[in-house]
């Protein structure tokens, strides 16, 4: 026997809200204010992270200077009101840089968990809802490279695949994917034994429409959750492999390339070289993962009142 799914309750309430029968758009919006103002930390996380995004987005417009732009004339230049953050070691100014820099690294960030994550789910809605064979050989594949600790495999990767910006994504991606293909298979395996789940089973829904309309909603609070946090960890990841000369290639004005080559060299007498790109990327990581643990808080009932 087929028949239709009839809408769930989600879809019901969204559809008498808009019949007039429900919550008033304003009443909604105060709903959202009164949890976000219960989470000012997570507030104002989010709220730096869209003045990163700003920034990224107006980059040459904010910029007071050509970033990759040699002035021997103020090399290692402390901060002036020409040069706000001062200069580095071969006259590059680190404003501009910096600047600049927002855009390189959010990119990795944001393009390591669009493309990672966006992977992780798909394979982890196939194996949790499978099950069986399938499942038993894609948690077998993600224990292995999972055995593999995180920044050797990183190294493994971005050597073979040689330093640029889209091999750092690649290697990023190929990182981030097994723990969230567990995490996504977990909430799967807990999802498809609600009891509208068996109830679409037994009306005889397709396994495409059960696991669009009714597994995937399940799944993604964490998928948010985590997606929040690995663009710090990606940005993170970038600066290091920066550092050891692994991540985007110099003179590319990332915040890591900005913390490694000749410019450790001056870091003692010039500390502004060190402060002000590695403020960038600690305010940075910090908002992410404060924003996680505001989104935890917020979809886990058993939190949200805290």
């Amino acid at each position: 026997m087929t028949a239709e799914l009839q809408p769930t309750a989600g879809h019901t309430g969204a559809a008498i809200s808009q019949a007039g029968l429900g919550p008033s758009q304003p009443g909604l919006l105060r709903r959202q204010w009164s949890v976000w103002r219960r989470k000012p930390i997570g507030f104002g996380s989010l709220l730096f992270i869209v003045f990163l995004l700003v920034v990224a987005a107006a980059g040459p417009a904010l910029a007071t200077h050509d970033p990759l732009q040699n002035d021997l004339r103020a090399v290692l230049a402390g901060p002036s009101a020409d040069h706000f953050f001062g200069t580095d070691s071969n006259g590059r100014d680190v404003y501009s840089r910096i600047v600049h820099g927002a855009r390189l690294s959010l990119f990795v960030g944001f393009a390591s968990v669009i493309f990672g994550i966006t992977g992780a789910v798909v394979v982890g809605l196939v194996s949790g809802y499978a099950g069986g064979t399938v499942d038993y050989l894609i948690q077998r594949v993600t224990d292995a490279v999972m055995a593999i600790p995180g920044l050797i495999l990183l190294l493994a990767l971005v050597s073979v695949l040689e330093p640029s910006l889209l091999n750092l994504v690649i290697a990023l991606c190929i990182v981030v994917m097994p723990g969230t293909i567990r995490v996504v298979r977990a909430e799967v395996l807990v999802a498809k034994e609600y009891d509208y789940v068996l109830a679409a089973h037994a009306l005889d829904a397709s396994s495409r429409r059960i696991v669009v309309r009714h597994v995937l909603p399940n799944v993604m609070a964490p998928i948010l959750i985590l997606g929040s946090v690995v663009v710090g960890t990606a940005i993170l990841i970038e600066a290091s492999l920066s550092f050891l000369g692994l991540g985007v290639p110099p003179p590319a004005p990332t915040w890591g390339n900005m913390l490694s080559g000749p410019n450790r060299q001056y870091m003692a007498s010039a500390p502004w070289l060190v402060i002000f790109p590695g403020l960038a990327i600690t305010l940075a990581v910090l908002a992410f993962n404060m924003l996680g643990d505001a989104l935890r808080d917020i979809f886990d009932p058993r939190l949200r009142g805290r």
